[in-house]
């Protein structure tokens, strides 16, 4: 089981914590499991809290298997539970004194300081002496060992890692933590079946192991379970979806109908992989080609592969032979670090086939798409656990810019994957990547491409107010029912599946006008990123989403849309005050007559430009509230001068002869 964190102030440790717990607690055997928590903060507080909290779940585990707890994450149980009114007095006093450590633990945790832990320098904490954020040494924590003679507690072991950096190599964000976290499990314990989890993503069946074995182990053509991945549902979602960031739409509609082609996308978190399949073996057969050859298991081959560690090569070898269920002899694992420590090093991929053929797939900060296009493209299919209760639940980003950073960086990692010669067209045409499958991908990997089209359709009202002229014909031209006609139709069947889906008129609004809001901000960022990256100019930066586990990053309204001076808020900033401006000129012309009398002989501004510009003053409403807002509720001056100096060069360009 993989836990991914990397910034112990945007990803708090009690979360990632909660999150560990949750896993170490699954219905599953215990000398089965092992939990892997790559923190690529170097932190010495994240590894001080799972330190905690591998003695915590000494406690945690046992109370959970006794009386059969539903939900395993400490913070979600307590919250909705009480031992008041249970069903026996062992239970309530067993529920008082668990709740009372919890308690302690999460206290412990939060009044624990980074500077004072790496200062203390001693035991555990000796490595983190010097170490900086981008600058370290392999630092590897057998937290609890589930083999060690005399830990009976039937709980798994639990590994904390972070690997080498230098700010002279390249570390690949994410994909580069899931390859070091495959290659230090391998030589560890080296589980034929490995689950990635964000550190905001608890497990909320304690079943969901055993769900998954029914998939990936349940078909007599194992080419039909590649991975299996569980849609994403939120934890205290926030009514009617205000950011638009649940998706509950897109997994029932799109999601599901993708599940019946090669299967469900590959979403980051959530998701069982066969560790073959991520070594890059491909099917024994498939319906497109009934004789495939298999990945070969000579020394040579595999360490030109795998890299040159013998430990990693016989784990390998084992994998890729069938032999799924032998693993590495039982040992202690602390023994084994400095063989993990060699395959964690940043120099340890050179020459190799890691991010490309084996492991994930690097070249994009959607590190999650781009490995699943190329699970599917070697001809696997995967399957979708979709369980009642949910098998995960995360968080959704609440404030505004939370919501677009995680768009942005999604947008930007799309159109990577578009621009790279992992292009789901090249794939379908290459590799077996089936063509419904290829044209499912690309409804996501075309978000970013969008933006230049939206962005000219948003100006183009504003723009004919301004210069008094028109692109829609007027109401009594019959041209006129055909943009009423495709505006109608789009916005009501886009409603009706939002109905469908048992959602309310509010939450199709407030994803309608996310969308608008995402394209003209998030997804233009990401646009001119990839293309100065493209021609050189500047480097992908992977941006790492706050979590927030319970209210609003501020202590306000979860709710209300937040502004910071990040230049993302700058483009829709530009554009509310722009289409304000407008619909001020066009109305004092209309009002005044001036249209009538300076109108050129195409004609001015019709109703359908007015119509155009009052929907968008709609959709950007929030920038309408955030220009006369205050604190983190109004736009700050930075962004709105900023804006208004584009406006300004706009309107100059609208009014000139």
């Amino acid at each position: 089981m993989f836990v991914t964190t990397a910034d112990p102030k945007l990803e708090p440790p009690t979360m990632t914590v909660n999150t560990v717990l949750s896993l170490l607690a699954l219905d599953y055997p215990a000398g089965k499991l092992a939990c892997y928590v790559s923190d690529d903060g170097c932190s010495p507080l994240t590894c001080f809290a799972l330190r905690e909290a591998a003695e915590f779940a000494r406690l945690w585990v046992p109370f959970c298997r006794k009386h059969g707890v539903s939900v395993r994450a400490p913070f979600v149980y307590f919250s909705s539970s009480s031992g008041a009114g249970a069903r026996d007095d062992e239970f309530q006093r067993d529920w008082t004194a668990m709740k009372s450590e919890y308690e302690k633990l999460v206290s412990r945790i939060e009044n624990a300081h980074e500077e004072s832990l790496a200062r203390r320098g001693d035991g555990e904490f000796a490595e983190f002496v010097g170490a900086e954020r981008r600058n370290h040494p392999t630092i590897i924590k057998v937290l609890r060992d589930s083999g060690k003679a005399g830990d009976g507690n039937g709980i798994p072991s639990l590994i904390y890692i972070s690997r080498e950096k230098s700010p002279r190599h390249q570390h690949h964000f994410k994909a580069g933590a899931m390859n070091v976290l495959t290659r230090v499990s391998a030589v560890l314990t080296n589980a034929p079946i490995m689950l990635n989890v964000d550190c905001d993503n608890f497990a909320n069946n304690p079943q969901i192991a055993l769900h998954a074995m029914c998939l990936l182990l349940g078909f007599n053509d194992e080419v039909q379970s590649g991975f299996v991945q569980a849609p994403e549902k939120v934890h205290g979602a926030l009514k009617d979806d205000p950011f638009g960031n649940q998706m509950e739409v897109f997994y029932e509609k799109l999601g599901f109908g993708i599940a019946g082609l090669q299967g469900m996308f590959y979403f980051g978190t959530g998701c069982f992989h066969r560790r073959k399949v991520i070594y890059g073996v491909p099917p024994v057969s498939t319906d497109v080609q009934p004789t495939r050859m298999r990945v070969s298991t000579s020394h040579k081959e595999l360490q030109k592969m795998f890299g040159s560690s013998k430990e990693l090569i016989e784990s390998a070898r084992s994998t890729i032979s069938g032999e799924m269920f032998v693993t590495v002899p039982t040992v202690d694992l602390a023994s084994r670090t400095d063989v993990a420590k060699e395959v964690s090093a940043y120099s340890y991929e050179a020459a190799t086939s890691w991010g490309q053929e084996v492991g994930w797939v690097y070249g994009s900060v959607a590190e999650d798409i781009l490995t699943g296009q190329r699970i599917h493209a070697a001809g696997w299919r995967s399957a979708l656990l979709n369980i009642n209760p949910p098998a995960f639940l995360g968080d959704a980003p609440t404030g505004g810019p939370a919501s677009l950073t995680q768009y942005k960086r999604w947008a930007t990692g799309l159109l990577e994957i578009i621009l790279s010669r992992n292009n789901p067209i090249l794939l379908c045409i290459s590799k077996h990547l089936e063509f419904r499958q290829c044209l499912a991908y690309l409804v996501l990997d075309v978000w970013p491409l969008r933006v230049p089209f939206e962005l000219c359709y948003a100006l183009l009202g504003p723009y004919c107010l301004l210069a008094n002229r028109s692109f829609l014909p007027k109401p009594s031209e019959p041209g006129f029912v055909i943009p009423l006609a495709l505006f109608l139709a789009y916005n009501l069947y886009n409603f009706i599946e939002y109905t469908e889906c048992r959602l309310s008129a509010r939450a199709w609004w407030n994803n309608h006008r996310m969308q608008r809001i995402v394209s003209s901000s998030a997804w233009l960022l990401a646009f001119l990123t990839v293309v100065l990256k493209t021609l050189g100019l500047s480097e992908t930066v992977f941006d790492v989403t706050r979590k927030e586990q319970e209210g609003a990053p501020d202590g306000g309204d979860p709710g209300r849309f937040t502004f910071d001076s990040s230049p993302v808020f700058v483009p829709p900033t530009a554009l509310t005050i722009l289409t304000v401006v407008a619909i001020a000129v066009g109305a004092w012309r209309a009002v005044s007559g001036a249209a009538a009398e300076g109108a050129p002989a195409a004609g001015g501004p019709g109703v359908g430009e007015f119509v155009c510009c009052g929907w968008l003053v709609l959709c950007f409403w929030p920038f309408v509230r955030g220009l006369a807002g205050m604190g983190s509720y109004g736009i700050p001056w930075s962004v709105r001068i900023k804006a208004g100096l584009i406006v300004a060069a706009f309107v100059h360009f609208c009014t000139r002869n």
